[in-house]
């Protein structure tokens, strides 16, 4: 079916179903060139609100880079950024291959309707021209056949009249005659006239704008192909994307699986931790005694200011972080204003990047004898003194270099000397849950109480570590024969230290001995046993 055949008295609805296509096609183009401008708003919002909340600092500078979870985010932004790339490339795609290439092609239509149908409005006006002689031949005759049938009647009228004169009815039926012949041409060429409309009318119905309705169905079926296909454009300018999207959303799935808590805790530990021994115990300052009687290391003393002050192995100098202000320190070259086991790190960190230097240079110098070397044998290839002030620069450069790793090293030995000594004090320390110390609690055979008041008469060692625990309570205090209490290990424990005792995660325990505030407790196991334990291993329960 077609239009010339089935629409061919159809011409206005033909005119206004073509510009209505051509109107849905122009409709289509401006909604795509909005829908650009969205994705390339939304690309350029994301970009923003990626740059917003990437890192400021370079990854090298900033601490916070060496955490995971700092990373996957940094890394999630990243695959953001990607994304908002991805949208501007559609917003690309769909402005080259919808708006540019449909405004071109609306054109090209508009052009082949505006023709076609100027081509039917001239085919209208010649019928409609022809139509307009054939009615005015008719007219004239009809006219024509009235006039003849006018002077018919007057010839014989007059020829019947008595009265008449013979010349008049001559003259009636001459002009009756030439009415008639007159009426017979028009009759002729209204004949002609008629069949000749005739003609051109059924090549206009039956030809000339079947024709023109033909192509115009054409070129309408064209458009309507063109803009099926610009709706596909549509889709297939995302599914171009989706892999890569596919990509960027894998990235962030990875991102969001490489989140480590453990390793980061480590992290922080490696970033922050001082190196400092923790604080010894508080001793108390008995101002009931006279002030004046000779101090010892394990009392007070009356310094000659006349303020008492603590004695002890190192424990009146000790770092009490949550209760003091923290100075401002003053850096330093060999960062000796950092806690000891971040000046090892710091120093560790400069002395690598000194060796990195000074093999630089090393290499350099060696690269520059070689082109020496070059020179001399070859001197139209260069001047051998050209290089000179170089290679003394290198030389320099390597002086100065393996003075400053030789300083870094001795600071770094020193550090590591400071590090090494802080662990030492600190190895009677636990953490939570804690390891057992070095310095095992005292056994609870009848020996360890003398020999815990023999060691309590002696002065404390320099370095605080021999000193066994509880030696200062040993003396007043009487081993419970019954159990004060119930407690459950929430952790398994290794007694391997001399005074402990083994237990297993869950194990019912009898409590025969508090917590002194050294962070051990005495129990006692069911299956017999009696000993010490992590105080935070326990679920204590007293009577």
């Amino acid at each position: 079916m077609d239009w010339g055949t089935e629409l061919w008295d159809q011409f206005e609805v033909l005119e206004r179903h073509t510009q209505w296509g051509l109107d849905l096609l122009d409709r289509y183009v401006k909604f795509v060139k909005e829908r650009t401008e969205v994705e390339q708003a939304y690309a350029k919002q994301l970009r923003n609100l990626v740059k917003k909340y990437l890192p400021k600092r370079p990854a090298k500078d900033d601490p916070e880079s060496k955490f995971s979870q700092q990373q996957s985010f940094v890394q999630i932004l990243q695959e953001v950024n990607d994304f908002a790339g991805q949208r501007e490339l559609v917003a690309e795609n769909l402005s080259v291959r919808v708006c540019l290439e449909l405004v071109k092609y609306s054109q090209e239509m508009k052009q082949e309707r505006k023709m076609h149908f100027q081509e039917g409005r001239r085919a209208q006006q010649q019928l409609e021209s022809g139509f307009k002689q054939l009615e005015n031949s008719k007219r004239k005759f009809e006219r024509d056949c009235r006039e003849a049938e006018k002077a018919a009647q007057t010839a014989e009228r007059l020829d019947q009249d008595i009265n008449a004169t013979k010349a008049d009815v001559e003259k009636a039926k001459q002009q009756a005659h030439l009415r008639s012949h007159m009426a017979e041409e028009s009759k002729n060429e209204y004949a002609a006239q008629l069949q000749r409309f005739n003609r051109d009318q059924a090549h206009f119905y039956f030809s000339q704008m079947p024709q023109i309705f033909d192509k115009l169905q054409d070129m309408d079926e064209r458009r309507a192909t063109r803009l099926g296909a610009g709706y596909g454009l549509l889709s297939e300018a995302e599914l171009q994307v989706v892999p890569i999207i596919a990509k960027c959303l894998e990235g962030m799935k990875v991102a969001a699986d490489a989140v480590d808590a453990k390793n980061d805790s480590q992290v922080l530990i490696e970033l922050h931790k001082s190196g400092f021994s923790r604080p010894g115990d508080v001793e108390f300052e008995d101002f009931s005694q006279p002030m004046n009687r000779a101090p010892s290391d394990s009392s007070l003393g009356t310094p000659s200011d006349g303020r008492p002050e603590l004695r002890g192995p190192g424990r009146s100098r000790a770092k009490r972080w949550p209760f003091g202000k923290k100075n401002k320190t003053v850096a330093s070259e060999d960062f000796s204003h950092l806690p000891p086991e971040q000046q090892r790190k710091r120093l560790q960190q400069q002395l690598e990047e000194r060796n990195r230097e000074l093999q630089k240079e090393v290499d350099q110098r060696e690269a520059l004898k070689k082109m020496k070397d070059v020179y001399e044998k070859t001197p139209q290839m260069g001047d051998p003194a050209s290089l000179e002030p170089r290679i003394t620069e290198t030389l320099s450069n390597i002086e100065r270099l393996k003075l400053e790793v030789q300083k870094y090293e001795a600071w770094l030995a020193e550090a590591e000397s400071r590090v090494l000594s802080n662990r030492g004090d600190s190895l009677g320390r636990h953490t939570r849950p804690p390891d057992p110390p070095s310095s095992a609690p005292p056994d609870s055979s009848s020996n360890g109480s003398q020999d815990n008041k023999e060691s309590s008469e002696e002065p404390p060692s320099e370095e605080g570590q021999d000193t066994p625990i509880y030696t200062e309570f040993d003396e007043d205090f009487e081993e419970p024969t019954s159990p004060i209490g119930q407690c459950v290990a929430i952790y398994h424990f290794e007694g391997s230290s001399e005074g402990t005792i083994s237990m297993t995660e869950g194990e019912d325990l009898s409590l025969m001995e508090e917590d002194k505030g050294d962070g051990w407790t005495r129990v006692r196991r069911k299956q017999g046993g009696e000993g010490y334990v992590p105080t935070s291993y326990l679920r204590v329960s007293l009577n």
